[in-house]
Formats: C-alpha cells, structure tokens, sequence
C-alpha cells in the first residue's frame, strides 16, 4: 500500500490508497448489515457485518429404486451459492476518518441499519461527521464495557489469540491455548491513557485503576522530541534507537551492581537522566527508545501491583500502544517478570486495539444474538500480527503499514470440547510448533508452496465448464503465496504456525476464490469404485480365523488410509497410475513391528469385553472410508459396540463429507445386513464434527457431537491418519482407551520420526484408573 500521507497539505487524504479495489480493505462493503466505530485519540477502528456468498459443493443421492445401470455415479454433485455472516474490522489512524468514510458512503449499498455503534473517547468529536457522512444515527455505547465483551468474544473464538512474549528464545511468541474457562483476569488497555480492569464475568467486571501515561503520551512527546507526527514512524525510531545513550542506569551512578539492593548494573535508575548532565544532541532514535521504555516499564509495574493486589495471575495487555512492538511487549514482560519473581505472566493479545470495535458491534448485534454462535477467523482475509521492524517483512509493512483487517465467519455450528479430553486447559491440537522448529517449517514451507501447482490443476480441473476457473485459479495461487511468503518473514502473524494452520489457510483461499470443494469428482469416482469391492472385501474377511481377521481389518484400515490426495508422494502416484489400488496399497505398508507398534495390546484388548460405544474420526473417501472403516465398524458392531462416525461438515481435500458419509452409509447398508441392522436399533450413528479441516481439533467441535459422546458413554476414541492423529493430536490426552493410526505418506517426517515412507503408526492408549486390559 501507498504512504497515505499528502506532502504539502493541511488536509490528510489516503491518497493512492483510496484506488484500490473495495475487496482489498473494505471487503464485501456493498453487502454491510450493521456498523460500529472505536474512536480512540489517535486510531479509529471500523467493524461491519456482511453478508458473503459464495460457491458450495452439494451432494444429493440418486434414486436407486430402478433398475441401475453400471457405471451410474452413487450422487451428483452441484454448486450452489450460499449466504453466510462475515464479522469485517480495520484500523486506520484518524487522519483518515473522513476519506475513509467518503469510501464507505461511496460503496453502501444494502444495509440494513439506521443507527452506527459507536465507542471511544473520539465517538463525540467526530459525531456530527459520521452522521454527515453515512446518514447513519450514531449511537454512543460505553467503552469500558465495549472493551471487555470484545476481549472475552476473541479469547473465546480466535485461538492462539494471546501470547507470551519471550525475546531471547528460539521463540519469541509463544502462543497460548484457548482456556475453556476464561475468568477471572485482568484486562490492561492501553490507548491515549491506561485502564486497569478486573473481569470476572460476562457481565461482571470493574475498573479498578489507571494512568493518564499511555499511548498517547508516548505518541505526543516523542513528537516533541523527535518532530515524527506518525505512530509506526515512532516505533521504527525506537526499535533503532539505543536508550543507554539517554537513560541513566544503575552502574553510571554506582560503577557496577548495587548488590544490597538486588539491583543489576545495567538497570535504568532514571530515563531521560544523561539528558541533564551531557551536552550532546541526542538521537531521534535513542530518545524514541528511551522515552517507550519509560512509559513501559511505569505501566508493567502498576499493572504487578494491581495483579498481586487482587491475586489475578492471568494479566492481558490490549490496545494499539502494543502494535505487536518487540520492544514494547518485552520491556512490559521484564517489568512483570522482575516484580512478580515470575509469578504472573504477561500476556498480549495477536487482536489488541479492536476489542473496542467488537464489543461495540457485538453490543448493536444482541438482537442476533451473536454469543450463540461460534466464529473463526478466515485467515484470507486478515492481515494477521505483523512485525513493526522495516527491514523484517517490508512487503507487508508497505502494505498495512495504514490499514490492518480482521474478518471472521460465523460457523454454522456452535463449537466446543471434546468431553473425553483429559485436561482441556492443558489440551494442545498439534504435535509442532513450526514458529519454534526452524528446520520443520522451512521444510514444510517448501512442500507446501512446491505443491502449489497441483492444487492449482486440481481446482481448475474441478470446474472444467467454468471459464473463468482458471482466472480465479490463478488468483488463488498468487494469495496463497503471498500468505507464504509472509509467514517465511513472520511465522507468527496468525498464531502458531504448524501444518494445521498452513492447510486451513489454503482451504480459506480455495473457498475466497469459489473452489468450494476441488476433489469432489475425485471424490465422486473413487466412491463408486470402492463400492462395487465392498461386498468381496467383507466375504474374505469373514473366512478368517479370528486372530487373522483382527490383523486383516487393521491392515485393511491402513491400506486404505494410503488413499490420501493432500500426500504429494500419494496424489503423484494415483495420478500416474490409475490402476493402484487396495491390494497394491497393503503391499506398500511397511511390515511389523511398525514405527509405533501396539498392535499387540490392541489385540489382548479385544478379547476382553466390548467396548461400549466406539467414536471414530474418519478421514478419505472412497477405499478409506469404504474398504478400511466400514469393516473395521462392522466387526465393532458384532462385538456389540455402539459406533459414532464423526465426519468433516464441509469438504476438505479429499476427505469424506457428512453429507456425503450419509450416502454411502445407506448404499452400504442396502447390500449389508449388518451395517443395516445397526442403523436400525441406533447403534450406529453419524455426525458432523463442525470442522471443515484435514486436521482436528478436539477443543472446536460440533455441540451435537459432544452430546452424543456423553449420551452414549463413549469409553474408545478412534483417530485415523496422518492429519487428524500425526500433525495433530499425536500426543492428546483422552480420559478413555483410543487408537491413533496413520501411514507416513511424507518421506521427510517418515525419516525424522526414525522411519521411511508409508511406515505405520499404530498407538493404542489406556489412561490411568481405566479397565484397559481387565478381562
């Protein structure tokens, strides 16, 4: 993006930045239901709910009653348009108001509202121009409220929405999980001035202190003193800037340590204190980094006191002051750090300076009933935390330097925990942290912009009677890797960074550019196909001696979990040669004992009682789902285990849907008497598990999946492949038996797990205190 400055002129305008398309910052603007506005002293930030349609895969079964003819698809699949509700906010500093909302004027076209929220120390100064502008009633709401129910919807909703910051590890964000119970804590805003606040609640909070030395202190006085009028222009000054040239420290006064005291050398005795006894210019940059840890290190310590004085250890620090800034957040954490004797943390927000803004539309929205729902940011569309050094990421700098967004969508199912999880304080979805394992994320980096074209082909083949598919296909390829490069530069911008949050954030793309579904016809084929060998699969089994027809149904389950479109070794080897299938697959698994072996345990499980009801995550379509899972199930249905089969709710790769599970459950059923007899007595049951990803996690899923898991007395939890039981909950802790199996389709984690491709896992897990083995 361009400087949004106007040399020469008294009158602020955005300038080239105004010229670009509506769909770069305002997004979906001509769609805007209901406004609100956090007007700060110096940043205004916009929020704005719209409505976004875009293209969905459907499903719908043929009907079977006459007479098939062979090589009649099982389903058709078409494309719809769907409507759903995005959450839009953007910051921008208040020089721009006025342009910005000449933008908004310019591009309104549905919305519904009369009346904008509106929040914030600004609210009343620009109320006759908002009014002006947009014709809209402006409705003031109270900001200490604002700021709380914004700050309790994103710890809720965004994971990895707080951090620590630790600036001399390998790591220097380290992301914390999402608690189930969020309360109590204490809300540090830092705006113009400081605000301290005691939340123990929803509805229950209360300011229990401030300072008038916040933001826009540090903003005014290093104008004065550096003659800089922009904020990220202070910043870049300080992060250059040495305050030891300024500050006085301890060993200037005393030649070293004031040991007696506990106080090292290098500590600051008093800021600005050279200033007074040097005669000498000073830097910009050295009084801009002096002056922010002055003002730092005097809101670190009165946020310790307020946090002891009210024995809070969870203490969150919000508002635009913290920019993401190294500097800043590091000078906080050390002044928390020194006073608590590291007793409480520090903890800063990735969404800091719009809670404002979301409480303000959250409060305009009650009559929706937001809380209802659960949201996920959609990562295309969010600008994510950026570093504010220039020479780190300038791309991305240039570009948001001005404007940063956050979108959310509202999920179509309210999301929460597994109940079976052991801890879910303590839960963590994936196995790595690539913002912490430099090798692994710049392996995985690769792999996944190396894939790029293949995704690509894939999604313009999916739409072979569109022409403008391979347009939108290209479009899609240029923003995914554009995504890439800004998480080489800065792998912390959306959290932590693993392989989960790579591949949702392809998905994310695919569906900005309607690729709702690339593997669908793929999909569509190979279903077909499994099913006509379904029958054969399950007579040879059955001929089996017991003990056999234990180790057939595994091997069966991993063969046909080799069938995995998101593995490039796999989809290379299926695009190749069409003719590879199950019995090729079971030749290509690696012989025991495998990588991770429990097989053994399993097997000595099994011939104690059953189970009493078995959830099962499956994974692909076609030959997985129907010649590995389905005869895996059934012998779980003949032991007398009630099974759940949790799928995805929307497509992903080439993973089995729900609604498409549901399809060929009822085909299955129609040529099996016992899947069809399980049906019947409701001792087999399918449901969504609210996510749309290759991977899983356990702490997001489906309200109705968690009832159900509880109705039934779920006691075993089956995970399967590399997604869903290897790059995430590898090492997840259940409070009943589970199975965790996958083959490793990637030669690079094969070898770093001490294997070669298509090495099996198979882990079996009895918690404490659990029957397990008992006979």
């Amino acid at each position: 993006m361009a400087d949004c400055s106007q040399a020469g002129s008294g009158r602020h305008s955005m300038d080239k930045s105004i010229t670009l398309p509506p769909d770069e910052i305002f997004r979906n603007l001509e769609n805007a239901k209901r406004f609100a506005i956090d007007i700060g002293g110096s940043l205004t930030k916009l929020a704005y709910y719209s409505t976004v349609q875009h293209k969905v895969a459907k499903v719908r079964s043929f009907d079977h009653t006459a007479k098939e003819v062979d090589g009649d698809p099982l389903y058709e699949i078409s494309v719809q348009e769907e409507i759903t509700a995005r959450l839009h906010f953007i910051k921008f500093e208040n020089a721009y108001i006025e342009t910005c909302l000449d933008f908004i004027k310019d591009h309104l076209v549905n919305t519904e509202t009369k009346v904008i929220k509106a929040t914030g120390g600004g609210a009343y100064k620009f109320k006759e121009l908002i009014e002006k502008k947009l014709k809209l009633k402006v409705d003031k709401e109270d900001e200490m409220s604002c700021l709380i129910k914004g700050c309790n919807f994103v710890l809720k909703n965004i994971p990895h929405e707080a951090f620590v910051y630790a600036k001399h590890a390998d790591s220097e964000f380290r992301f914390q999980n999402t608690h189930p119970d969020i309360f109590p804590y204490l809300l540090i805003n830092i705006g113009s001035g400081v605000s301290i606040v005691k939340v123990e609640s929803e509805d229950k909070f209360e300011r229990i202190g401030g300072s008038s030395i916040g933001g826009g202190t540090f903003w005014g006085l290093g104008a004065l003193l550096t003659k800089t009028k922009r904020f990220d222009e202070l910043l870049q000054l300080a992060s250059r800037g040495q305050h030891t040239s300024v500050d006085m420290l301890v060993k200037d006064i005393y030649g070293g340590a004031y040991g007696s005291l506990g106080l090292t050398g290098d500590l600051i005795a008093s800021s600005f204190g050279k200033s007074a006894t040097t005669d000498k210019e000073f830097s910009k940059e050295d009084m801009a980094k002096s002056l922010l840890h002055m003002i730092s290190n005097d809101i670190g310590q009165l946020a310790c006191l307020y946090a002891r004085l009210h024995n809070l250890t969870r203490v969150y620090f919000g508002g635009f002051f913290i920019r993401g800034h190294p500097v800043t957040m590091h000078t906080i954490t050390y002044s928390i750090n020194f006073f608590t004797k590291g007793e409480v943390q520090a903890l800063f927000l990735r969404h800091e300076g719009y809670l404002g803004a979301i409480g303000a539309f959250l409060k305009g929205a009650e009559e929706d009933n937001p809380n209802q729902y659960s949201w996920g940011e959609n990562y295309a569309g969010s600008s994510g935390l950026m570093s504010v050094s220039p020479d780190l990421n300038p791309m991305q700098r240039v570009r948001s330097g001005t404007f940063d967004m956050l979108e959310m969508d509202r999920l179509e199912r309210q999301l929460v925990n597994l109940p079976l999880l052991q801890d879910p304080s303590s839960y963590i979805p994936d196995t790595v942290d690539l913002t912490e394992d430099a090798l692994a994320r710049q392996y995985w980096l690769y792999c996944f912009e190396e894939a790029l074209d293949g995704v690509v082909n894939r999604a313009v083949a999916s739409q072979p009677d569109l022409p403008q598919a391979v347009e939108r296909a290209e479009k899609f390829r240029q923003k995914y890797l554009h995504k890439l490069q800004t998480l080489r530069h800065q792998p912390f911008a959306y959290g932590s960074l693993t392989v989960r949050s790579l591949l949702d954030t392809r998905e994310h793309c695919l569906n900005e550019f309607n690729f709702p579904d690339p593997y669908s016809k793929i999909k569509q084929k190979e279903n077909d196909v499994a099913l006509r060998y379904f029958q054969k699969v399950v007579r040879s089994l059955e001929k089996l001696p017991w003990e056999q027809r234990q180790f057939a149904l595994v091997k069966g389950l991993l063969a046909g979990n080799v069938f995995d479109w998101g593995a490039k070794a796999v989809s290379d080897v299926l695009e190749s040669n069409p003719e590879f299938g199950f019995e090729e697959a079971k030749h290509q698994l690696q012989d025991r004992p495998w990588l991770i072996d429990c097989y053994d345990q399993w097997v000595e499980r099994l011939k104690g009682p059953p189970h009493k009801c078995a959830l099962f995550f499956v994974d692909n379509s076609g030959i997985d789902i129907i010649l590995g899972v389905f005869p895996f199930v059934r012998e779980l249905l003949c032991r007398g285990t009630e099974v759940v089969l949790a799928s995805n709710s929307g497509p992903a790769l080439n993973d089995v849907t729900n609604s498409e599970l549901q399809i060929l459950t009822e085909r299955i059923a129609a040529m099996d008497s016992v899947i069809q007899a399980a049906i019947k007595e409701d001792r087999l049951t399918l449901v969504q598990s609210g996510s749309s990803s290759p991977c899983l996690d356990l702490s997001r899923l489906d309200k109705a999946l968690a009832v159900v898991v509880r109705e039934r007395h779920t006691d075993l939890v089956v995970i399967e492949g590399m997604g869903r039981a290897i790059h995430t909950n590898y090492y997840a802790a259940l409070s009943c038996e589970s199975l965790k199996l996958a083959v490793i389709k990637n030669s690079w984690l094969a070898e770093r797990l001490g294997g070669k491709i298509f090495s099996v896992v198979f882990k079996y897990e009895v918690p404490p205190q659990s029957p397990g083995l008992r006979r």
